[in-house]
């Protein structure tokens, strides 16, 4: 199993994971919902380091922005809850999951970004 195949592997887990926390699935997990956002900064950290070309950077950094930019203001999305479907809180808390995870990718991808300009300067 190379490299890529890894960090492939490690953004489907945490796509799969932030949605699981976000529709509310990790109210049931009692304490070990603490650890959630852990495992989604690792698996960024890891999406980062081993899955991102220097080919891709620009546009993953573009869709990192944008996806963290609507995980701040993801609170808004609770106006969409209808009385008996909270389908808002839904979507807020996958947006907010899915911004824990792509955060630390987007730290080490825009890194090494600047390393290799300051390198090449």
């Amino acid at each position: 199993m190379d490299t890529q195949q890894i960090g492939g592997y490690a953004f489907i887990i945490g796509v799969i994971i932030a949605f699981i926390a976000g529709i509310g699935a990790s109210a049931y997990l009692g304490g070990a919902a603490g650890w959630i956002p852990l495992v989604l900064v690792v698996l960024g950290l890891i999406v980062g380091l081993l899955n991102v070309t220097d080919k891709e950077t620009e546009k993953f950094l573009i869709a990192a922005v944008a996806l963290i930019a609507v995980g701040t203001t993801a609170g808004g999305l609770t106006v969409i809850n209808t009385v008996l479907n909270p389908v808002g809180s839904m979507l807020a808390g996958i947006v907010v999951q899915i911004s824990i995870f792509v955060a630390p990718a987007a730290l080490i991808v825009a890194l090494k970004a600047v390393y290799n300009l300051a390198r090449s300067a």
